[in-house]
């Protein structure tokens, strides 16, 4: 079969070097792609807000699955414009519709439905700026730190974490009022601490059967011991030691369950990935938000665990042949560590050069923000560059390769955390 994957970072590339390895598989086209993608298949110039050309292309070259990378495209709703056309509705889009696609595009709604379908998550009220008094009298209410979080997409950075009440007012004035991240920040959900350790659960499903893929967690602060500012990610480990049998049990029966249940209850069309962001507050989890594609950098340590033929998978999944699925899980340890551009989260360079990535032994090199020239060279495109895969039987190991490849790799002001996955050990 042909298929179309959308989107340019680490999570398409991964998802790209996976889906290429299938059987099934005839073509592989990634759009925009980046310099890795064009490794796994052909990249194509389409801009992922572009839903005619997409269409266009797909019909072209006789696509019959498109998957969807990030989230943008989903919660702006390619998955009703192709069902919706005659010359589209059978290809099988791995995403889901608008309204589903709100688990991500709005924290208010995502709460709403976790609340009304009893699954477990901190207590919240949803305030904007014409109630932004109501909003400094619930500030007042709750102990420290302060969890003030922007309804809408903020590309992972629409979260603020405060420990003093009279910045976390200020912080929600910046948001409400000084308009701090835009339209997402247009409603401003303010959310009960929880205390504990946090974990990424993946499922796949088609709104009625599901698989859990394997969990993983993530670094998302800049510096190390997980200080400075939050960014798209750091890092991620897989498995997660502390995520055994009986917690993620836990996990199945209060959380995903009744998550997978819901989204049949209140006529989801969906057919894709769940992610929940957990949190283990003293052996229970809550949820603290979904989102509705893969995360990244989790998917750089969940994916390459995974043996089984992702797109027989992804084909079950539109089937509705999820049921009889069967998913094996490689037991080794998988470390990603992300080389970033100097200056990143905040203002930094791009085009730097690459260098030392034929040095790579033991690991995988999962591009996130590179470009390639004519001449095949390697450039810096974005903030995070590259992620670092690598196996191990434990811990320790996998993460002594991943940081050894690491240190082959050189641009000009690199970055990344020596301290990932040091808390679990």
């Amino acid at each position: 079969m042909n298929v179309l994957l959308l989107g340019s970072g680490g999570r398409e590339h991964t998802l790209a070097w996976k889906i290429a390895q299938s059987p099934i598989l005839d073509q592989l086209f990634i759009a925009p792609g980046n310099a890795g993608t064009s490794l796994s298949g052909t990249n194509v110039s389409l801009k992922l807000d572009d839903f005619d050309a997409i269409k266009k292309f797909a019909i072209d070259m006789h696509i019959s699955m498109i998957v969807v990378g990030p989230e943008q495209p989903l919660v702006d709703g390619i998955y009703d414009f192709f069902k919706s056309d005659p010359q589209t509705k059978d290809i099988n889009i791995i995403g889901m519709s608008k309204y589903a696609a709100q688990l991500e595009g709005s924290k208010d709604f995502a709460k709403e439905f976790m609340i009304k379908h009893n699954i477990p998550t901190a207590a919240y009220e949803t305030f904007s700026a014409e109630n932004i008094s109501d909003g400094e009298l619930f500030l007042e209410s709750l102990n420290p730190p302060y969890v003030l979080k922007a309804d809408g997409l903020a590309a992972g950075k629409g979260v603020l974490i405060l420990d003093d009440l009279e910045k976390a007012k200020a912080g929600l004035r910046e948001m409400l009022v000084d308009n701090k991240f835009g339209q997402a920040g247009q409603q401003v959900v303010i959310e009960e601490f929880l205390s504990g350790i946090e974990l990424s659960v993946f499922v796949l499903t088609n709104g009625k059967d599901y698989v859990v893929l394997p969990e993983a967690k993530d670094y998302k602060r800049i510096g190390e011991g997980d200080t400075g500012l939050n960014t798209g990610g750091m890092g991620s480990i897989s498995p997660v030691p502390f995520a055994d049998k009986a917690f993620m049990a836990k996990v199945e029966e209060r959380i995903i369950k009744p998550t997978v249940e819901g989204i049949a209850k209140d006529k989801m069309d969906y057919n894709g990935f769940v992610f929940i962001g957990l949190m283990n507050v003293n052996g229970d989890p809550f949820v603290i938000e979904y989102n509705v594609r893969m995360g990244d950098p989790e998917t750089e340590s969940v994916i390459p665990r995974i043996k089984s033929d992702l797109l027989e998978l992804f084909d079950a999944t539109g089937k509705n042949k999820l049921a009889n699925a069967s998913l094996e899980i490689d037991p080794r340890y998988s470390t990603s560590i992300m080389l970033v551009s100097g200056g990143y989260p905040e203002s930094y360079e791009k085009g730097k050069k690459i260098s030392g990535l034929d040095q790579v032994k033991n690991s995988i090199v999962f591009h996130a923000g590179t470009k390639m020239n004519e001449d095949g060279d390697i450039f810096t495109s974005g903030g995070r560059v590259l992620a670092i895969t690598a196996f191990g039987n434990n811990l320790e190991e996998a993460l002594a390769n991943s940081f050894e490849n690491a240190q082959k790799i050189q641009f000009e002001k690199m970055y990344y955390r020596k301290d990932i996955g040091k808390d679990l050990m």
